[in-house]
């Protein structure tokens, strides 16, 4: 198994982990004006049509090496600890707050974006079930659950459990990505092709309208819950998967090979993601997307939600929310060693 990211492939994902954390803030800050604003919807639909999947991708290749052992627990343990944590304050400053309705408080129902944090334990888990598979079966099995679970009776938010099947193939992806291979294919005409292939796509959905519901690109819910109870449902998801793979591909061309200043904003994207979900909720909760009545209006929201991205992935916002944002684990690691006796 291989222990180290290859440097160059450690900068390109972290150039895109942040272009990506860009595009969520973007899609959240926007997501309360799509309904009357046609372009917004448009640019909306296409950030969904790759973020979630471009995002387990990157979440998978910087899972290498890191599965099992004393760095796996770890891990996973910090990620549950993050889930609590931010659960807790969501729900609370829902209440007593935003005042957001129906949206229901448990820690069996991630709150919005924390999602990711249950489904990511998942994906760890079950790579580790899939160890004895080879690459190519893995994803096989990945692709075969995640189309099954649309299947299941169930209310598919329940702990995560449709996202967390749904995306499982690209973590998959990511886990066993081959930056060299990688490398050696996309050239530069091809990355160019990549990058007009993107911007074209957001222009076909802002002209034709042409995009999934929204429920396909969330992934969030089964298939009865969208109103298809056909038997060959599975069929759409795996169209959708082909539109998710292609739109995915093709915001690659967007982004950069070199070190610079996307790389160091990429080291620190887990607070902007677990962050700036407050400020959004806050800035609605205030009453001040009323007051946008206009596209044009909208145009500052795009651009104090890039701020906002650049802003909490800054040097100073780590070092005040790290306790919170990266709780340390090593005390109940600590625990459990005295439990079992261990030195």
């Amino acid at each position: 198994m291989e222990k180290t990211l290859p440097k160059q492939g450690e900068t390109y994902f972290l150039n895109l982990r942040f272009l990506l954390i860009l595009t969520v803030c973007i899609a959240n800050a926007i997501e309360p004006l799509i309904a009357r604003m046609g372009g917004l919807h448009a640019l909306y639909s296409w950030i969904y049509t790759f973020h979630i999947p471009l995002f387990v991708l990157v979440t998978g290749y910087f899972s290498k090496g890191g599965l099992d052992g004393p760095d796996g627990r770890k891990t996973l343990l910090q990620i549950g600890m993050q889930y609590i944590i931010f659960q807790s304050l969501y729900s609370f400053l829902d209440i007593t707050l935003f005042r957001v309705p129906n949206i229901r408080h448990s820690f069996f129902a991630p709150y919005l974006l924390l999602w990711f944090l249950v489904s990511h334990m998942g994906w760890r888990l079950m790579m580790l079930g899939m160890r004895r598979l080879p690459p190519a079966g893995r994803f096989a099995v990945a692709a075969a659950l995640g189309i099954m679970v649309g299947y299941l009776p169930l209310d598919g938010a329940w702990l995560s459990i449709s996202r967390t099947f749904v995306y499982l193939p690209f973590y998959v992806i990511g886990y066993h990505f081959s930056f060299d291979a990688f490398m050696r294919f996309f050239t530069l005409k091809k990355r160019f092709v990549a990058a007009a292939a993107s911007a074209l796509l957001l222009i076909v959905i802002a002209l034709t309208g042409l995009a999934p519901p929204p429920g396909w690109l969330y992934g969030s819910m089964t298939y009865m819950q969208m109103g298809h109870p056909e038997w060959y449902a599975g069929v759409y998801r795996l169209a959708v998967y082909g539109l998710q793979i292609g739109s995915a591909a093709a915001f690659l061309g967007w982004v950069p090979f070199r070190q610079g200043r996307l790389t160091d904003l990429g080291r620190r994207t887990l607070y902007v993601f677990l962050l700036h979900g407050l400020i959004i909720r806050l800035a609605a909760a205030s009453g001040l997307y009323g007051f946008i009545l206009h596209p044009a209006a909208a145009v500052p929201v795009v651009a104090g939600a890039a701020l906002l991205a650049f802003a909490l992935a800054q040097p100073a916002v780590k070092k005040a929310a790290h306790p919170v944002v990266e709780p340390p684990v090593t005390w109940i690691l600590r625990l459990e060693r005295m439990a079992f006796g261990k030195p």
